[in-house]
């Protein structure tokens, strides 16, 4: 029975690249991924293609292209990537240019569009925010991008068409798996069962490093070996949709049945009904098991018709933050950083400065958890502490007066304060909506 072989390379926008050349050199790969776009990732790249029209792909994308083509040249594995991010078309043009310019021109190299759909935007402004429930059209003047989660379809025809490179937007992330599979396989798009099985191998390797013990790892309670040298995972995929992770044998990280469980488990909201472009994936009945030291089959995994809509993110400029930071030490430091967290409160008072909202935090103490739980959980007063304000403002004047006043208690009191460090960041944030799928339709251009 056929198998073929995909590694993973990257689980978000700024991760390592030596684990991903390691698997093109060592992995005896047939594909390799990389997962490099998050919620609001996109709707940034978009501000910098409107900045500049050949901008919005992925800031590594140069540095990791440069990598990855030098180790193809002996290792002719696929590429499959969403750092094309809001420019994939760019992106590949530059990865035609770095090919060439290698001595690389027999690489075919394809870029994968038709996720944004900004230009539809006037036909679901009506449709309600996934996360409020209120109207999208009331953020209508703020939105910059709309981009929608789209399938697999897209990769499968570049790969048909003989793209050794796929460089696409925004997919889901278990797509840039399922569409090797259904390519290798010849998978039918109507066979839900299969590409639930597919999917599960998509979302065991979109994060990289957790699946082979990178987030799972917490010392002296779920210890993973030569956490410096983590090696990134590969799945052995059968035609009938057998699964197996593993890696690297001479690389650090583990695979394990419990790392496998936790990768299951992110994200994943209703094991029944996993939705993706491709099919609403069924992870009810998921076992995983340990076959060799980092070797774990997992199987069980289903799927069921998709529901006929696609996620769209949708960016837009929401408001500025503000921030200051301030540290004390020794003798009372919480009593002095506490003090100093009052006298900005009411510095802004006097001020007139005008905040949606405003965190005054002891980073150390009460910053993640609060007072009612920290003090729950506090062993003794701390011998120091990081003083954080920040505000959420509409405009950036009442933001920059936040960092101000924190680098004013340098000299205006409590003693011993010091490394004041301020900034004002303009902030751009996601809401999400549901759309019918044919509004989004892949395309496929060879470079």
């Amino acid at each position: 029975m056929k198998t073929i072989r995909i590694g993973s390379g990257a689980g978000y926008g700024g991760d390592r690249i030596e684990p991903a050349i390691d698997l093109i050199r060592k992995g005896n790969l047939d594909y390799i991924i990389f997962e490099c776009l998050a919620e609001r990732t996109i709707a940034l790249a978009q501000l910098e293609r409107l900045a500049c029209p050949e901008q919005g792909y992925n800031p590594l994308f140069t540095y990791r292209m440069e990598r990855i083509l030098d180790a193809l040249r002996e290792n002719r594995v696929r590429v499959v990537t969403n750092m094309g991010a809001a420019n994939p078309v760019s992106a590949a043009k530059k990865a035609r240019e770095m090919a060439d310019a290698l001595g690389l021109q027999e690489l075919k190299i394809a870029a994968v569009t038709g996720d944004d759909v900004l230009e539809k935007l006037p036909e679901f402004l009506d449709y309600p925010v996934m996360e409020t429930g209120r109207p999208l059209g009331e953020l209508q003047e703020d939105i910059i991008s709309a981009n929608a989660y789209i399938g697999c379809a897209g990769i499968v025809e570049a790969l048909q068409q003989g793209a050794d490179i796929v460089i696409t937007g925004r997919v889901a992330d278990p797509a840039l798996v399922l569409g090797p599979l259904v390519y290798e396989f010849g998978w039918s798009m109507e066979d839900s069962a299969l590409l639930g099985k597919g999917t599960i191998a998509g979302h065991l390797l979109e994060c990289a490093g957790q699946v082979t013990g990178g987030y799972f790892c917490d010392p002296g309670r779920k210890d993973v070996p030569d956490l410096w040298d983590l090696g990134f995972p590969i799945a052995e995929v059968s035609e009938d949709g057998g699964l197996v992770i593993t890696k690297l044998p001479d690389k650090g990280g583990l695979v394990s049945e419990q790392t496998c469980k936790e990768q299951i488990l992110y994200e994943l909201q209703d094991p029944a009904n996993y939705f993706t472009p491709d099919c609403t994936a069924d992870f009810q009945m998921v076992s995983v098991q340990q076959e060799g030291r980092d070797r774990v089959r997992v199987s069980g995994a289903s799927g069921k018709p998709g529901n006929g809509k696609l996620k769209v993110s949708v960016g837009y400029q929401d408001c500025y933050i503000g921030e200051g930071q301030i540290s004390y030490g020794g003798h009372n430091a919480l009593g002095r950083a506490r003090l100093a967290g009052e006298i900005v409160k009411k510095r802004l008072e006097l001020c007139g400065c005008e905040f949606e909202e405003l965190r005054v935090d002891c980073m150390g103490v009460d910053s993640l958890y609060r007072e009612g739980i920290s003090q729950r959980l506090g062993c003794g007063e701390p011998v120091e502490v990081r003083l954080r304000v920040a505000a959420r403002t509409r405009d950036r004047h009442n933001a920059e007066l936040v960092g101000n006043e924190v680098e004013a208690l340098y000299t205006n009191g409590p003693a011993g304060g010091g490394g004041v460090v301020k900034s004002t960041r303009k902030i751009v944030s996601v809401a999400s909506v549901l759309i019918p799928n044919t509004w989004a339709q892949p395309r496929v251009e060879l470079v």
